[in-house]
């Protein structure tokens, strides 16, 4: 597929990407040669976090252990760019794996194993957490959760491990899961949780058409969430086919000036409740080039976050990925 395709703007911003997959499968290839080349052209990205797809599972042993095999494999891409061998980007530098929290304290060993093969780079757990009664929202997933995951008793005596072996949690929800995944972080609030997507309003199935209707419920959701300090958001997410936006009909053609004007109210209503020191910009790619191609959802983020002050914008840039994944202690990468 062609994308429409923009020079970069503000090249010299230093970048973390905070959130993005990597695949191989009949439907999508995406590795490290299509994320290098992604990172490497114009916007000035430092370094990656990669997350959990269930991507490369081990074929064999224990079924709870299956998933340290994504793990290992995301550290094997994070070494071979840690080699230098293909400029200053390092990708993977942080890696969030996934397990079956449900398992209860059962977990523990899991954890400890994603730790010994993350090469140092493991910083946590993503388990997706959405559920919704319209069943036509699920043919824009791969998984189906449980309804109420994160108020079960098993779900949450695994989750108590994440704080005792120095772990986060990625939080993947639709806007109707926001309430529940409060009062996940009001019972721990020494585990960092990180709301992926800015939490998925959905405005697919039931829900389309009801722009309005849905953004007011987002947002008082977000409103109280945002009480609990021990969660951080990430800003992205806009172009899955779920989020609604009219551009997914017609991948690669919206311009950056089209993006940020749309997806500018979200954004905005973020920063402002959460503060720029809680939020954080991602790609989600591959996923969100169902709308765009790499470059254009950069350049839509700083044209969105123009009007904030410089070090506000190192915030939602770097900083506060590189603060929430401890990414400040593999030197002069962030020296730009």
């Amino acid at each position: 597929m062609t994308y429409l395709q923009e020079a970069a703007i503000e090249p010299d911003l230093p970048i973390i990407d905070p959130h993005h997959h990597l695949y191989d499968r009949p439907t999508i290839h995406y590795l490290f040669e299509e994320l290098l080349a992604d990172t490497q052209a114009g916007h000035n990205i430092r370094k990656t976090v990669y997350i959990e797809t269930t991507a490369m599972s081990r074929a064999h042993g224990p079924a709870p252990m299956r998933p340290v095999g994504e793990t290992e494999f995301a550290n094997g891409i994070a070494a071979r760019s840690a080699s230098g061998l293909y400029g200053e980007v390092r990708l993977c530098a942080g890696i969030v794996g996934y397990t079956d929290l449900a398992l209860g304290a059962r977990v523990a060993e899991v954890l400890a194993a994603h730790i010994a093969h993350g090469g140092g780079r493991f910083r946590g757990i993503r388990q997706a957490a959405y559920w919704d009664s319209d069943e036509s929202v699920f043919k824009y997933v791969r998984r189906r959760p449980p309804e109420k995951l994160l108020l079960a008793p098993q779900f949450r005596e695994g989750f108590a491990e994440l704080h005792k072996q120095g772990l986060s949690f990625d939080a993947l929800v639709w806007h109707p899961q926001l309430p529940e995944l409060t009062d996940l972080a009001r019972a721990f609030p020494e585990t960092s949780i990180i709301l992926n997507h800015v939490g998925s309003p959905l405005l697919v199935g039931t829900y389309a058409g009801k722009q309005a209707e849905v953004f007011e419920q987002w947002r008082r959701a977000m409103r109280t969430l945002a009480t609990c300090d021990n969660v951080t958001v990430k800003l992205g997410g806009f172009g899955m086919e779920s989020a609604g936006f009219p551009f997914a009909e017609h991948p690669g053609t919206a311009t950056s000036d089209e993006l940020a004007d749309a997806w500018k109210p979200y954004v905005e209503t973020c920063i402002e409740l959460w503060g720029p020191e809680r939020c954080m910009f991602e790609s989600n790619f591959p996923v969100d080039r169902a709308t765009c191609g790499y470059g254009l959802i950069w350049n839509a983020f700083k044209k969105i976050s123009a009007q904030y002050t410089p070090g506000q914008r190192a915030a939602l840039f770097h900083d506060t990925a590189a603060r929430i994944y401890r990414l400040m202690d593999e030197g002069a990468v962030d020296q730009a």
